[in-house]
């Protein structure tokens, strides 16, 4: 099997040799795969890829009997492209597609030109035992978690197997799949780790809750290895690469089992110890949790704030987190010194550009380190993608491109990208308002709402101004990952630290 990884979220076509990120879900499948006596290769997309240049590189692939494509939704349009090239070049391979998209529209994907099958879920042991059959001579349109496209047309829906709740069945991933001393983490002495699958929220904005629905037994969706398992894991990664200095974990909610993380975390500190980053989420935290947290190496910690607004957060997102708890928790980071890192969401639907300023404003409130402002992307079965759709805020034909998906009279375009470009600049200047003497902060903080909100800003040309500022930044941070990375780590670490400091 040939696995095809689209790994970009830019249009650039200007080839990239070395870089990427690694996927934990193929890494997972190739380790199963190889167990299984098969062989597995990879196929990383660093860019996207012209004609010529993806069907010179498939040949360089060599020969496979199945050639799966990982698709997330945005990425879709590009990967029907892909496929119907690999089509051409490969008449008679079996293409089989997984991943996010595949589990939320199955049968979208399954009616793309050149696609024979979809696998629905966790795709391990359907697609073990689709090459276990195919290496027979067996039929294999019977497989549990996939849909296949038969010879008239018609699609075959097998049923989904059941989730297993262990997750130490499955091997240790397959690192080899990567070239992974030279992803962009690997350059910077950074891991990502991943130890659990799913997530027992139902976010209204996320696709785990309907990922959870297409299982039978979905209440054990959300599952972590086995606190000594998950070590193994980081152990078993760090000897194969002893440069990794820094554990970066990527789970959803790296805090969901409250009881698994106190006892994990104190083998981490024990046996690993390595300054790490992980996800947390407000409303399960205790402040003996992050004291145990910066014992064991944490030196910042995510979390999704997404919105400032608290109607939003309850109605909309279903995130039931009071502004106090957020600031009773982040107070927790600053009095040990853990540095923070924000989630938000920009141009929700219903939202406009006060909404979004209170956003701002709590982020300046609970003294954010970092922030990273992400702009919303209605997801296709999830209940905001519906509440987007019959709100008609859903543009119609291929909208996944688009800057800004949603089109809201209320909150035009220009303004989405202005508080996406400018979010942590007004963060830093609030905090100072803030900070201030009531009877200077105050003024100060009504000036900063007519920069945000006022009848004459000119955001298309502020938004203009910060993109050409954008790629001079980001051609920055390319070079110092790559031809700097020592420095890039240095400088990193540098910054957290006084971060920390300067908050505690």
């Amino acid at each position: 099997m040939l696995l095809v990884y689209p790994d970009y979220t830019d249009r650039d076509c200007a080839r990239k040799v070395s870089g990427g990120n690694y996927n934990e879900g193929l890494a997972s499948i190739s380790a199963v795969l190889k167990q299984g006596g098969h062989h597995v290769g990879l196929m990383h997309l660093l860019n996207l890829h012209t004609e010529e240049d993806f069907k010179k590189r498939l040949k360089e692939c060599g020969e496979y009997d199945i050639i799966g494509f990982s698709i997330r939704t945005t990425a879709f349009p590009d990967c029907q492209q892909y496929i119907k090239w690999t089509r051409e070049v490969c008449p008679d391979v079996l293409i089989i597609c997984g991943g996010y998209h595949c589990t939320l529209v199955p049968d979208e994907v399954l009616a793309a030109d050149g696609v024979d099958c979809v696998c629905v879920g966790d795709g391990e042991y359907p697609e073990l035992e689709l090459c276990d059959k195919m290496s027979a001579g067996e039929d294999y349109t019977n497989i549990e978690s996939i849909y296949f496209k038969m010879p008239d047309g018609s699609f075959k829906h097998n049923p989904i197997a059941p989730l297993f709740a262990d997750l130490d069945r499955i091997p240790i991933p397959d690192f080899d799949l990567f070239d992974y001393d030279n992803l962009e983490s690997s350059k910077v002495n950074t891991a990502i780790v991943v130890v659990s699958r799913g997530c027992f929220y139902n976010c209204t904005y996320c696709g785990n809750g309907n990922f959870r629905k297409v299982y039978p037994n979905k209440k054990i969706y959300a599952r972590f290895r086995s606190p000594e398992n998950a070590i193994l894991y980081l152990k078993t990664l760090i000897s194969k690469h002893p440069y990794i200095k820094f554990i970066n974990f990527r789970d959803a909610i790296f805090n969901m089992f409250p009881d698994w993380f106190d006892k994990f975390i104190d083998m981490y500190k024990a046996e690993i110890g390595l300054p790490c980053t992980g996800n947390i989420r407000f409303d399960i935290l205790t402040e003996e949790t992050v004291k145990k947290m910066k014992e064991a190496g944490f030196y910042t910690i995510d979390m999704g704030l997404e919105s400032g607004d608290p109607e939003m957060r309850f109605k909309y997102l279903r995130r039931y987190q009071t502004d106090e708890m957020i600031i009773r928790c982040s107070n927790w980071f600053h009095k040990y010194g853990i540095a923070q890192l924000t989630y938000n969401i920009i141009g929700l639907p219903y939202e406009d550009i006060h909404r979004a300023l209170k956003t701002i404003k709590l982020n300046a409130r609970i003294r954010s380190d970092r922030v990273i402002p992400n702009i919303f992307y209605p997801y296709e079965g999830t209940p905001l993608y519906e509440i987007s759709k019959e709100a008609g805020f859903i543009p119609d034909g291929d909208f996944t491109q688009r800057r800004v998906p949603l089109v809201q009279p209320q909150f035009p375009e220009e303004q989405v990208l202005f508080i996406e470009a400018y979010f942590m600049h007004f963060v830093r200047r609030y905090k100072w308002a803030y900070k201030m003497p009531q009877w200077l902060g105050k003024p100060y903080e009504k000036w900063l709402d007519k920069r945000i909100t006022g009848k004459h800003v000119p955001y298309k040309f502020l938004v203009k101004l910060h993109d050409g500022y954008a790629v001079v930044r980001n051609h920055l941070k390319d070079f110092l990952v790559n031809k700097m990375p020592k420095l890039y780590v240095k400088l990193r670490m540098i910054k957290h630290h006084k971060r920390a400091e300067k908050n505690a």
